[in-house]
Formats: C-alpha cells, sequence, structure tokens
C-alpha cells in the first residue's frame, strides 16, 4: 500500500489534504550522561504558559466556480433545464475558508506559519487564544520552505515565543505541539522526536525533524516546543494512508525557520546564496565506477555558464567535500550550507578530481528565483533500433530527425535512448526513450558505436559498472548501471 504525505492548510477537505506535523514531549536517555532528565507527569503547566503564544490563522480566496460540464446533454435536450436547476448558477464567485495554525514571535504582532496556510488567500484572520480576532497583513512568504510572516495590530503587547536550538534536539527527545487542528480550536499533543534529517522531497532544503505527535489537518504552521518552552520546529506535514495521523509528521527545524523568517522581516523575500552547480547523490554504484573511496560528498553533475562557479575551476565530475570550511556529507546538505552562505562572500570549497584533493575559490551569487520549466514528454521511440543488451538500452545518433522526434536541444551531442529493455540492468535506473548519452566513463560519445566499443572495452577489462553522463530536457545527470 502506497502511503500519502500530506502538506496541508487545514479545514478544506480537498482530494489532496495538505497537513502539518508535530512532535511531542518527552525525556531521552543521553548516551553519555549520568543523569536522564525525566518524563514530566503532566504537560498541564507548560500547556498553560504557551497556549496562549500559539494562534489559530483562518483565510479567505474569492474562486469562481467553473462551467458544469459533466452531463453531457444536447443543446435540445428536455432534460437541460431539470440538471441546469440542479447544478445551479454558473461562474458564480464564492469564498473558500481554509484553517491552519501560528505561533507569536514578537510582542509587537508578528507570526509564523506554513506558505501553504496563507497561499492565494484575499484575507487572513488571527485568533488569539482569548478569543481576539484580528486582521492579519502578509510581511513576505516562501515556498522554498514553506513559511511565512504575518503581522498583525495588537492593543497591547502579545506574549511571544522564543527560538529554540533544533540542532539539540536529540532522537527520543519529549515535544510539545500546539495548533488548531480540524479548526476546533487550541489543542496540546504530545510525543518525542523519533528521527532528524528526514528528506519527503517538499523542497531544495529538507532538513525535518521527524515526531510521533497526534497531527492533522489544521495544525500547519503551529509550533513544536521543546520541555523548556523554546520553538525547535514548525508543524508542515505528516505521512498518512488516509489523511488522519499515524504518528509519522514532519516539522521545519527551528534554525532553518529563525534565518528564513529574519530576511522576511527584513526584506520581505529571502536572499540566498547560489554556487551555480546541480549537484546529485554519490551511491554505491557510482563511488565504484569512478574509483571513489566511499559514497559520500555531493556531486557535481553540472556547472552552470553564468553561475559563480563556472570560472572556479570546478567541471562536473567534480566531488565536493567540503564548503566554506563545514563538511559536505551527502548531495542535501550543499544546497543548504549553500542557502545559508551571505551573498558575495567568498569561500573556499574543497573537492576530489581524479582521486586528487583540489580546492576552488568562490564568491557566491544571489540564488535566481525563476523556477524550472517541466520537463516535456518524449515522442514515441522510432523503428531500427540498435540494441546494446549489456546495458540494456536501444540507441541512436542524435540527428535532425531525432532531435525532432525528441525535443532535443541543437546545442546537445550524444547519442539518444530510444527503447529501454524493461528486463535490463538500465532498466531500474530510470533511464527512459528520449535520454541523451553525453559521455560514457569521462569520454564523449557521438555514436552508438561509441557506446558499444567503451562498453566492449570495459567489460572486456572487467569492469561492471558504466557511469555514463545523460542529459534529459537541457539537465545533466551521472548514471551508473551494471553490465549485463
Amino acid at each position: 500500500m502506497r502511503f500519502a504525505l500530506s502538506i496541508l492548510p487545514a479545514a478544506l477537505f480537498r482530494a489532496v489534504a495538505v497537513l502539518a506535523v508535530s512532535t511531542a514531549a518527552g525525556s531521552v536517555l543521553a548516551l553519555n550522561a549520568a543523569i536522564a532528565r525525566p518524563a514530566p507527569d503532566s504537560f498541564a503547566d507548560l500547556a498553560n504558559r504557551l497556549l496562549p503564544m500559539v494562534v489559530n490563522i483562518a483565510t479567505t480566496q474569492t474562486m469562481k466556480s467553473g462551467p458544469q460540464t459533466a452531463l453531457n446533454l444536447p443543446k435540445d435536450s428536455p432534460l437541460q433545464d431539470l440538471f441546469k436547476d440542479f447544478l445551479g448558477p454558473q461562474n458564480v464567485p464564492r469564498h473558500v475558508t481554509s484553517l491552519g495554525s501560528g505561533f507569536i514571535i514578537d510582542a509587537a504582532g508578528l507570526i509564523v506559519t506554513n506558505n501553504h496556510v496563507i497561499e492565494d488567500a484575499d484575507q487572513i484572520t488571527v485568533t488569539l487564544n482569548d478569543g481576539t480576532s484580528l486582521p492579519a497583513k502578509l510581511v513576505g512568504r516562501d515556498d522554498k520552505t514553506d513559511l511565512a510572516l504575518l503581522k498583525v495590530q495588537p492593543k497591547k503587547p502579545l506574549p511571544a515565543t522564543h527560538w529554540g536550538d533544533s540542532d539539540k534536539a536529540r532522537i527520543g527527545d519529549w515535544v510539545i505541539a500546539i495548533g488548531n487542528p480540524f479548526g476546533l480550536g487550541s489543542t496540546v499533543t504530545a510525543g518525542i522526536v523519533s528521527a532528524r534529517n528526514r528528506d519527503i522531497s517538499a523542497g531544495p532544503y529538507d532538513d525535518f525533524i521527524q515526531t510521533d505527535a497526534p497531527i492533522n489537518r489544521g495544525n500547519s504552521g503551529g509550533p513544536l516546543f521543546d520541555m523548556d518552552g523554546n520553538v525547535v520546529g514548525v508543524n508542515s506535514a505528516i505521512f498518512s494512508p488516509s489523511g488522519g495521523s499515524v504518528g509519522i509528521g514532519f516539522s521545519i527545524p527551528s534554525n532553518l525557520v529563525h534565518e528564513v523568517i529574519d530576511q522576511l522581516h527584513k526584506f520581505g523575500t529571502v536572499r540566498r546564496g547560489w554556487l551555480g552547480v546541480r549537484v546529485q547523490a554519490v551511491n554505491a554504484d557510482i563511488a565504484e565506477g569512478l574509483g571513489l573511496s566511499s559514497a559520500s560528498g555531493a556531486l557535481v553533475a553540472e556547472v552552470s555558464g553564468n553561475g559563480p562557479a563556472a570560472h572556479s575551476g570546478l567541471h562536473k565530475g567534480d566531488l565536493i567535500v567540503r564548503f566554506d570550511g563545514k563538511p559536505v556529507g551527502d548531495s542535501r546538505a550543499l544546497p543548504r550550507l549553500v542557502a545559508d552562505t551571505p551573498i558575495g562572500k567568498k569561500v573556499a570549497i574543497d573537492y576530489i578530481r581524479n582521486r586528487q584533493k583540489m580546492t576552488a575559490q568562490v564568491v557566491l551569487g544571489k540564488l535566481p528565483g525563476s523556477g524550472n520549466p517541466p520537463p516535456k514528454k518524449p515522442a514515441p521511440a522510432p523503428k531500427g533500433a540498435e540494441h546494446h543488451p549489456k546495458i540494456g538500452l536501444s540507441l541512436a545518433p542524435v540527428n535532425g530527425d531525432t532531435r525532432a522526434k525528441y525535443h532535443i536541444g541543437k546545442d546537445v551531442q550524444g547519442v539518444v535512448v530510444i527503447a529501454v529493455d524493461p528486463n535490463g540492468p538500465a532498466a531500474e535506473k530510470a533511464i527512459r526513450p528520449g535520454d541523451v548519452i553525453v559521455e560514457v566513463q569521462n569520454q564523449p560519445v557521438h555514436s552508438p558505436e561509441d557506446v558499444s566499443k567503451r562498453v566492449e572495452a570495459d567489460a572486456k577489462a572487467g569492469k561492471k559498472v558504466e557511469v555514463m553522463l545523460l542529459n534529459r530536457g537541457g539537465t545533466l545527470a551521472f548514471v551508473a548501471v551494471r553490465l549485463g
């Protein structure tokens, strides 16, 4: 059974639920500590202190209902009038209300929530714990981390939360979550930190705290507190087969939230550092194929032609192991390190090329805000494929016909994949028709014969893995295929 990952503003029961997550409070036995913090007999005192700092958020969005065309009746059908009355008026504006959570970070009325809670809202209303409702203004939002900052004008100073250090939150630590599930109002749940550094493919900077606290629709944007009452996360998503809590939720770490919110407060947007490279994870096969000592670091798959790294000496195939003095454990760590570095700073990047340690100096730029267009669907595979059984691929030259058929850019050179053997070694690597093989083992290829010669030579030499550089819709990536 596949379970759904939901990231949602609450109270709206949509086809795709948008959920939130939180962790609960508890104690953990420190590995090297002589005395462990005991579990609390009750969370009542802590909850009583924290409840006034958490708010409910309601948004209103105006939508127009489209024409109801599900019933394809002839224009002269006598049933037209009947179903017209049944379906109601067409193209009439309607107001949709969504509910979520948030928390106060400044006595003057600054409030943090999830971006998906307030996205596309025409009106935002914040309800305090004492029942006071205040109109809210959007200060800024960041869709990459799913965070937003709101401002209300209170008549008196509000009780504000304090930031905790999410890096100190350990697996097994008690945490407490407060939010607005299903629009019921302030609700307290408790649990533990069940995992750290989770990547749920929600954005480029995923580093979620996982918790087992019961969280449901409407908890999005609510705080995750530690036992000292400090915010260590923002509840944002749950993993669920049904849309309800099953004890696996995800919270954005407070150290990331604090930094993003500070920038939203100062600039209304987030300014991130930009290196100008695209990296990918290093698995065991790629490490073996490239002769790397371990499957760690961030492998450079592409260097942007107009990016800061373009003239630094970094090339595709380099393995970045350190950035600005900080270790790069994997491909997920590098984007976060780069984004957290001030724009214009000159940094040292340590990398490995051909088993030699090297260093590049790069002045970081500002990350562009534009997104990538969706990949185009490849056309049906042409006839006359030349099959390569050792890798399970049928290949053809890149020429005028294949460029048109597979929408290959005029500057792309290599060999196009026109069919993939579903039982071959390449099938499990998600290679698909329309991909262009640019290099095999760092050697450029221009014809199917080039690929055959390279594969046959490596097979005779006893090599078990071929590392190919693929171009898919203008995006480069290394793929390791075991020889069949």
